[in-house]
């Protein structure tokens, strides 16, 4: 028996269930696999969900601050003080 078994593992779930266009929850990140297998699932396979989908949440946020537009040059020190 695992340590882990003693406690039990919150779902990351946060109210917000639709689905974006890779199938990932747009609340928690989980797939709907996951979701639905959560409750029978052991606190090692529930953790490891829980660092998935911290994984795919950072890769989210990353692929949001690319920049779509070509970069502005930097305005010159006098344009700023004005």
């Amino acid at each position: 028996m695992e340590q882990l078994e003693f406690f039990v593992v919150p779902s990351p779930c946060v109210g917000i269930c639709t689905v974006d266009d890779k199938g990932y929850c747009q609340g928690c990140m989980r797939k709907r696999e996951e979701r639905f297998n959560w409750l029978s699932m052991t606190p090692a396979q529930q953790l490891h969900v829980i660092k998935l989908c911290r994984q795919r949440y950072r890769r989210k946020m990353l692929q949001g601050r690319i920049p779509t537009e070509e970069p502005q040059e930097p305005s010159s020190p006098q344009q700023d003080l004005f």
